[in-house]
């Protein structure tokens, strides 16, 4: 059998150093070293060998086995590097040929809003609060002092997945999930995605975006709101930007208010983009209403708080001068191109 063994190995590394090829080196791989393999075999008929040959064939085996494999493994390093080699020689780069230009994408329009509103309010020491868009009918109406006979309840005016289920009609949901695990003080903005049934046209949408605030503390007042609003006025559109309160009605603050800006394009005079007003609608806002806070488990006696939100489309459409929301959805690249 030892003759054997060292007969293997002559004939293996003989063919192993004249193989041209990567695959009849796995070939000979296989022939040798396999399951099947010439020294796998020898290995096999170990129990015809005397007891006292035993060590002595199997050192051989293991011996000429890691010969093979290094021998093997050698080879390979050389066909690779063979293989480089001959790349590089005809795969040849023209470094000073002119590349292909890239063409670079920017922000939607929307998500340029919501970045920027985020960093003004961030500057003013609020945090962003989230979501989600699949919400309870006890967040999204129940808590804000909706009750089951409200108008917003019909099915014609929100999704509804389950009798108790919904696509949420406005994120104040997030403020009433925050005011449930957080004490005050509260200071947070709510931005994301809103579902209405609203048919498709120029100023409507199923499906926009909304940023909320809520603040929550001792002692705050309808003018803290109207400074707040008035300083992210003039940062979102400008320093000569004026604000006006209108009263209104929403369930859940009282007073409420809806909030005008005065007409960034024409300071006031009147334009096609105020429609000739000197005034753009920009917001419904108000004084949290006590119940509100007392079924989100906040004492009202203790503690008030205010409460805004704004459509990010109606921002960006006044901000850009966009007459049709539609365009901020049809994703046509020469309309975005201009943001």
């Amino acid at each position: 059998m030892k003759e054997e063994i060292i007969k293997i190995k002559e004939n293996s590394i003989k063919e192993i150093k004249e193989c041209k090829k990567e695959k009849e080196l796995n070939e000979l791989k296989i022939k040798y070293l396999g399951k099947k393999g010439e020294l796998t075999v020898v290995l096999r008929g170990m129990g015809k060998v005397s007891p006292e040959e035993r060590p002595i064939i199997g050192s051989l085996v293991n011996e000429v086995r890691d010969e093979l494999e290094t021998l093997i493994q050698e080879k390979e390093k050389e066909f690779k590097k063979k293989e480089l080699q001959e790349k590089l020689e005809t795969e040849n780069i023209d470094i000073t040929e002119p590349s292909k230009k890239i063409k670079l994408g920017s922000l939607h329009p929307i998500t340029q809003i919501i970045h920027e509103v985020e960093e003004i309010f961030l500057g003013m020491g609020y945090e962003i609060a989230d979501g989600p868009e699949v919400e309870k009918s006890i967040y999204n109406f129940d808590k804000l002092n909706t009750p089951p006979d409200h108008p917003a309840r019909d099915l014609q005016d929100t999704f509804y997945i389950t009798e108790d289920i919904v696509l949420r009609s406005q994120t104040s949901p997030v403020q009433a999930r925050v005011m449930e695990k957080q004490k005050p003080p509260i200071k947070i903005i709510c931005p994301g995605a809103v579902y209405r049934s609203d048919s498709v046209d120029a100023t409507h949408s199923p499906v926009f975006h909304q940023i909320e605030g809520l603040v929550v503390d001792k002692n705050i007042a309808m003018t803290d709101l109207k400074g707040t609003l008035e300083m992210f006025a003039k940062k979102c559109l400008g320093e000569n930007t004026k604000i006006r309160f209108r009263p209104h009605h929403f369930p859940f603050t009282e007073p409420s208010a809806e909030a005008d800006v005065s007409c960034f394009v024409c300071g006031g005079k009147g334009c096609r983009v105020c429609k000739g007003e000197g005034w753009i609608e920009l917001l419904g806002c108000g004084m949290v209403h006590p119940s509100v806070l007392k079924n989100c488990g906040i004492n009202p006696e203790e503690y008030s708080g205010f409460a805004f939100g704004f459509g990010v489309e109606r921002i960006a459409m006044a901000k850009f001068g966009i007459e049709d929301m539609r365009l901020l959805y049809e994703n046509d690249v020469r309309f975005l191109k201009q943001f």
